[in-house]
């Protein structure tokens, strides 16, 4: 089988007795045609390989010295299609902004399928940069290398840091432009995802009134997802509390690191629960709730503390969806989906709390607790002390790290004192209690200075030294390396990135 550019199968280039490059077994590709639209990658002139996962290759059951073959690497940039994928650009809607936008879709990302890793999970493999799609908007298609990189870098980083997230298995650099608003070198990163179904694929179908196509696909995601719904009396119901656990889980687990999505519209909303869709994104370093980074989020939608919030609304979103599932009545369809999205806040406030007290080494439960996670908090605030540095620098037996942090050392030496008291009806010891700590609040996180210098590096100079370095650095967090401490500090003023923009 060949595309319009006469390139075929890599599977017809290896060796001869070779092991196919991916085990595709594609299921999303055998839903009706309505759901995506085939198409084939759009080739490159000069594919370069920048960097493959291995590890992540490993666990998903691939070779990573074929990865790593000049034959991958047209695969990878999208001029060659593997064996057995069967490329498709996925169609979807969505709320961006608020504003519901009913046909959306895939515009620069195609999926050449589907594996199942080590683990028995199944796995989207998906180009992004891989040329326009029917999909595409304003004659994207592209993407260009520096969000390539950022992607890969912010994304790994969550990884390592034990947050649900797409993952990072290659980047190419094309040898052409790339990119929406201005001309910039070119890349294609190949994205591992649980799934790319995202709340505005629901919509697609729930806009056009497509009852059938949203049965299909709600059983689609319940057999790939959440197997054990299927038991459940209503197994649409189930699904819709699934999804509302996971979520409220994720976006907690966003707060507890200071990350900032930064577009969380409904189409950048996945029904696995992963974070997805890397653009604007960043890690706070003075923790500010109302802090915003991306240059687009002029009203702070999506500032830090509104996250919860919007996750909130999007699966109020999601939940209009599932009305004709719920229930053959409108009433109680409405009905069962307000009880089930009643759910979220008590589940996300939840996991906050149980991430806030592993963060300060409590290990019982107190009726005070929120009181005291919230008071360092705007003692924080107040003092414009770094997120990151200050967790990590709680100890149970010295105020020596925490207290220069803040700009009136009585602040934190009142909640210091408070914090002594709750320690005392703790049953560990110190060094217990620190060691608990230190695996919960990270040294590293990917600073957005770090992160805007490296891609410099690689963009301006061609030098991805950095970026190795970088990622050896994010990929275990929570353990201080002295040969690596400069990369634990705060941006210097000079320094500080105050806007991210959309990129992939």
């Amino acid at each position: 089988m060949a595309n319009d550019t006469g390139l075929t199968f890599l599977r017809e280039a290896l060796p001869s007795g070779s092991a196919p490059l991916f085990g595709f077994d594609n299921s999303y590709a055998r839903l009706p045609e309505r759901f995506y639209a085939r198409l084939d990658p759009t080739p490159v002139s000069a594919p370069r390989l920048i960097k493959i996962n291995e590890a992540l290759t490993r666990e998903l059951g691939l070779d990573p010295g074929m990865l790593a073959t000049p034959q991958a690497a047209e695969v990878l940039a999208g001029n060659r299609v593997a064996g057995g994928s069967e490329p498709i650009a996925l169609a979807y809607a969505g709320h961006q902004f608020g504003n519901f936008v009913p046909q959306l879709g895939d515009g620069r990302a195609i999926l050449l399928g589907e594996v199942v890793d080590r683990a028995g999970a199944r796995r989207d493999i998906q180009l992004k940069g891989a040329g326009p799609t029917p999909f595409s908007r304003r004659g994207d298609g592209r993407a260009a290398l520096g969000p390539v990189l950022r992607e890969y870098i912010v994304s790994e980083a969550m990884a390592a840091l034990g947050i649900p997230t797409t993952r990072s298995l290659a980047t190419v650099a094309t040898g052409e432009p790339g990119g929406r608003e201005t001309v910039l070198p070119g890349g294609v990163l190949t994205r591992v995802a649980a799934t790319h179904i995202r709340v505005g694929t629901f919509q697609f179908f729930a806009a056009r009134g497509d009852g059938e196509a949203l049965r299909l696909l709600a059983d689609h995601v319940v057999a790939r997802h959440y197997p054990d719904a299927r038991d459940e009396e209503n197994p649409y119901r189930a699904l819709f509390d699934r999804v509302i656990a996971r979520q409220a889980e994720l976006v907690a687990k966003w707060l507890l690191v200071g990350f900032i999505h930064g577009v969380m519209n409904t189409d950048n909303c996945s029904i696995a629960g992963e974070t997805i869709d890397y653009g604007p994104c960043a890690f706070m370093d003075t923790y500010k709730p109302d802090t915003v980074f991306s240059s687009i989020d002029h009203g702070g939608r999506y500032a830090y503390a509104n996250q919860p919030r919007i996750c909130h609304w999007n699966l109020a979103r999601f939940g209009e969806t599932l009305l004709p599932l719920l229930d053959d009545d409108t009433d109680k369809a409405l009905a069962i989906a307000n009880e089930t999205l009643a759910t979220f806040q008590g589940r996300y406030g939840a996991a906050l709390m149980a991430g806030m007290r592993r963060k300060l080494g409590l290990f019982t439960e107190d009726d005070g607790d929120g009181a005291l996670a919230q008071s360092l908090l705007d003692a924080m605030a107040e003092a414009q002390a770094d997120f990151t540095k200050t967790f990590r620098a709680l100890d149970p037996e010295s105020d020596d790290k925490a207290r220069p942090l803040f700009a009136e050392p009585a602040e934190y030496d009142a909640w210091a004192a408070r914090w002594r008291q709750r320690l005392a009806r703790e049953p560990h010891d110190a060094a217990t209690r620190r060691a608990a700590m230190q695996s919960v609040n990270p040294v590293y996180i990917p600073r957005n200075h770090r992160v805007e210098t490296v891609l410099a590096s690689a963009i301006e100079r061609d030098d991805y030294g950095p970026f190795e370095e970088f990622l050896t650095v994010l990929a275990r967090p929570f353990e201080e390396r002295a040969e690596f401490a400069d990369y634990a500090e705060p941006a210097p003023a000079d320094q500080c990135v105050y806007r991210t923009f959309c990129g992939t």
